[in-house]
Formats: structure tokens, C-alpha cells, sequence
């Protein structure tokens, strides 16, 4: 008995580290050197996220960067489930897919802001989440901003999965997950929250920084 409990905490700690190492992938950096030469930390935002690749690098590439950090997020919650280890350890799984988008060591403890790792290991948590990436796009398309979509989603996103687990509909662990991921999206935010406030934020389809210059 003593030795099964040992073995599954064994293999939750080894997939919370995976999932923060695997999170910790900086894909903006390897599609951007791999395929256009342009690191993404010397140009638009210094973000290797979605948004970032898409001002810099373009929709296809962009769209591949969104794939790829999507699923750092979704995988360790869906592995962990699949496992039996618990919703402990996928939810610890997916807040440290995110951390380690946003603070990889991989590129001096730098990274993107989190969305779309967050968005996977969230909507892996609990896929009704899914509505709230609908709302995001309905954002972007009325104010062009996607950081304020972002924002928004910060808030809708853990206030459902708060409202589901008090109706029982969700497990807590997921639910205070996702208020967690919320929170390092919203922090990796705060430079964009400024410029928001002071009428300075970019907007959706600006281009910064022409591939290859």
C-alpha cells in the first residue's frame, strides 16, 4: 500500500516537472529561427507567443506557435487524467505547462504571456471553457485588440469554472487551476494594461517588423 502511494507521487511530481519543461518550449523562438531566421525576443512585444509571432512572422507561422503552445497546455492535464493520478496533479500540471511558457530556462527565465498554454490546460480542466475562446474572438473582432480579449478571458474563464465547481459540476482542483493560470496571465499582462489605459496598445493586424529585417 505504503509502496503504491509512494510510486503515484513519484509520478505526479515527474509530470508537474515534465509538464513545466516541455512547457518551457519556447516555440515562437524555434518557428521563428527555424523557418524565417527572426528571433522574436529582438523584435515587436519581445514575447514568443502567438500574438507576438503574428505581428512578426506572420499568420502561418503564427497559427503553427498557437498549436504547439495549446497543446504544452492540454497535454500533462490529459496525461495526468488518463494516468488516474488525480485532479491534483493535472491541474498542478497545467499551471506549470503555463509557468513555464512564461518563465522558461531554456531562455533566461523569458517567455510569452500564457494564453495560449493557459487556454489548453484550461479547457482540458473543463472543456465548456471552450465558449469562453468564442468570446475572445468576438472581442478581438469588435475592438482589435487581443490583449483585451485576453484580459477578458482572465476573468470569464475562472469565474465558470468557480460557478461550475459550486454547482458541483467541476472538481475544485481544476477550478482553482484555473484561477491560478488566470493570475500569471493577467501579471505577463500588465504592460499591456498599461497601454490599454493610456491609448497605446496595438491593435490585431499591425505589422511591427517585416520577416527577415
Amino acid at each position: 500500500m505504503v509502496g503504491a502511494v509512494t510510486s503515484s507521487v513519484a509520478a505526479g511530481i515527474a509530470l508537474v516537472v515534465g509538464a513545466y519543461a516541455v512547457g518551457a518550449i519556447p516555440w515562437g523562438i524555434v518557428l521563428g529561427r527555424w523557418l524565417a531566421g527572426v528571433d522574436l525576443r529582438g523584435h515587436g512585444s519581445g514575447s514568443t507567443g502567438t500574438t507576438n509571432a503574428l505581428r512578426v512572422l506572420g499568420p502561418r507561422i503564427s497559427a503553427s506557435v498557437f498549436v504547439l503552445d495549446f497543446l504544452k497546455g492540454v497535454a500533462p492535464v490529459l496525461i495526468a487524467r488518463s494516468l488516474g493520478l488525480g485532479w491534483w496533479v493535472a491541474a498542478l500540471g497545467g499551471v506549470a505547462a503555463v509557468a513555464g511558457h512564461c518563465w522558461s530556462p531554456y531562455i533566461g527565465f523569458r517567455g510569452g504571456k500564457g494564453m495560449a498554454t493557459g487556454g489548453g490546460a484550461a479547457v482540458a480542466m473543463f472543456p465548456w471553457l471552450v465558449l469562453v475562446g468564442v468570446a475572445m474572438l468576438l472581442v478581438v473582432a469588435i475592438t482589435r485588440y487581443v490583449s483585451l480579449a485576453s484580459l477578458t478571458a482572465s476573468v470569464t474563464g475562472p469565474a465558470a469554472a468557480i460557478l461550475a465547481a459550486l454547482l458541483g459540476l467541476l472538481a475544485w482542483e481544476p477550478a482553482i487551476a484555473t484561477v491560478a493560470i488566470a493570475g500569471i496571465i493577467v501579471w505577463q499582462h500588465r504592460g499591456n494594461i498599461a497601454r490599454l489605459l493610456a491609448g497605446t496598445e496595438r491593435r490585431f493586424g499591425e505589422r511591427v517588423t517585416p520577416v527577415g529585417k
